[in-house]
């Protein structure tokens, strides 16, 4: 029988008064000068605490023990409040359940944003509550603008550079998708990136093909030569793709069969002493071999 899920947290919050909760961190000076910390300090002058600090009571304990929310605990203590809302945790397991979720992604935020916006929130209260410029907001507002959505699925997840979308929609729908996805084979998703990627983009490919790319920083010559590299790379790329599957086959059959070759001791002796060079070299494939086949380990 499935035994019931224990709760990591109390059902109801709780008000605490900010001098009996004890901080496992100090929230140093250097901190508070962050963008972080100024962002934060904004956002709970606007709207006060949206996510209660996260505290456990100690066995024997009087005071209750921050486990998550120190910014907005030092926070709160400079603004002269003297208590919050908080969640108390059953147990001090050691770790914050913040690490345990992802942060907002780019296009998240860009939703919710517009469905503030939405629901009679004006731009420049949310632009106070973030303590960013107007224009920012406006900006995110239309992140999405030019973008397709294949692209939008692509990356829906992912901590995208704002600027990166904003060079997407300078190319045509098929290019944004290539863009994105070489953006998540690499795993990297700034400005920069898109940025050399549309230096190596088609003329055809761009959203306005009769204007001239520009890009800062490159010559039309050095543009020209990453298109040259870029389609080059394309079909290199293309036919390791369509010849890989056959090559890996090749390969472990090559692998099985020379395994078992050598695991006739007598060859084994034979090759040992007459052609050693050759013997290296079979166990060197049955190895390279058997690096992409652990998985498979079971499989006969």
């Amino acid at each position: 029988m499935a035994r019931p899920v224990k709760l990591a947290f109390e059902r109801q919050l709780i008000v605490a008064r900010l001098d009996e909760i004890l901080p496992t961190r100090q929230v140093t000076d250097q901190v508070k000068k962050t963008v972080k910390y100024r962002r934060i300090e904004q956002s709970i002058r606007e709207i006060g605490v949206i996510e209660p600090l996260a505290v456990v009571r100690p066995t024997g304990g009087d005071r209750l023990m921050l486990l998550d929310g120190h910014i907005r605990h030092a926070v709160l203590l400079d603004l002269g409040e003297t208590e919050t809302r908080c969640l108390l945790a059953r147990d001090d397991e050691g770790f914050t359940y913040n690490k345990r979720i992802n942060r907002l992604a780019t296009i998240q935020e860009h939703y919710m944003i517009v469905r503030a916006i939405e629901r009679g929130v004006s731009e420049d209260k949310i632009a106070r509550a973030l303590n960013v410029d107007a224009r920012s907001i406006r900006r995110r507002r239309t992140l999405l603008e030019g973008v397709c959505p294949e692209v939008v699925e692509l990356l829906k997840d992912r901590s995208v550079n704002p600027v990166t979308f904003d060079v997407l929609k300078k190319m045509k729908p098929g290019r944004q998708v290539e863009v994105a996805e070489l953006m998540l084979a690499a795993g990297n998703f700034t400005a920069s990136y898109a940025k050399a990627l549309l230096a190596a983009t088609r003329q055809p490919d761009l959203a306005r093909p009769e204007r001239p790319k520009k890009v800062g920083g490159m010559t039309p010559e050095q543009m020209a030569r990453m298109e040259r590299e870029m389609a080059s790379l394309n079909q290199d790329f293309k036919a390791l793709e369509a010849s890989y599957g056959e090559d890996v086959l090749h390969l472990v059959i090559a692998s099985g069969y020379l395994a078992r070759l050598i695991g006739n001791p007598e060859i084994e002796r034979f090759l040992q002493s007459r052609h050693p060079e050759i013997l290296i070299e079979f166990r060197a494939i049955i190895t390279a071999a058997s690096l992409d086949q652990t998985p498979a380990a079971g499989v006969v």
